[in-house]
C-alpha cells in the first residue's frame, strides 16, 4: 500500500465529479486527478480480494481507470443516482466480470476437432 493513501473508499463531493465530467479544461483535468488518486488505492485494495497475484491486480486497477478516462464514465455519475463511491465499484465490478470473462473464453472452436 502507498504510505498516506487508503483502502477505504472516500467520500467525494459531487462538485469535483461534475467538473471531472465535463470537457477537457485545467479545471476539469485537477479533478480527473483527484479522483483517479482518492480512488485508485480502493479498488486496487478490492482487487486484490478477488485476484491472487498482486501484478494482475494493479493491472486490473490500471486498465480500469485507462477505461473510465477514454470512455469518460465520470460523465454519466449523478447524484440522483447515489454515492459516487457505489457508482465507481459496480463500474469496476463490471469491467473485472468483462476481463474474466475474456480470460476464460475459448480460442475458435472450443478445442474441438476440425470437420
Amino acid at each position: 500500500m502507498t504510505p498516506g493513501k487508503s483502502p477505504h473508499f472516500a467520500t467525494t463531493h459531487w462538485s469535483i465529479v461534475v467538473s471531472a465530467g465535463q470537457t477537457p479544461s485545467p479545471d476539469s483535468r485537477r479533478a480527473l486527478a483527484s479522483l483517479c488518486e482518492a480512488y485508485w488505492q480502493p479498488l486496487y485494495a478490492y482487487a486484490r480480494r478477488r485476484v491472487p497475484d498482486f501484478n494482475e491486480a494493479q493491472d486490473l486497477t490500471q486498465a480500469f481507470f485507462a477505461e473510465l478516462l477514454e470512455k469518460n464514465y465520470v460523465g454519466s455519475a449523478t447524484p440522483e443516482r447515489g454515492r459516487f463511491r457505489a457508482f465507481l465499484l459496480t463500474a469496476f465490478k463490471h469491467f473485472l466480470s468483462k476481463q474474466w470473462e475474456k480470460a476464460k473464453a475459448q480460442k475458435r472452436g472450443g478445442g474441438r476437432a476440425p470437420i
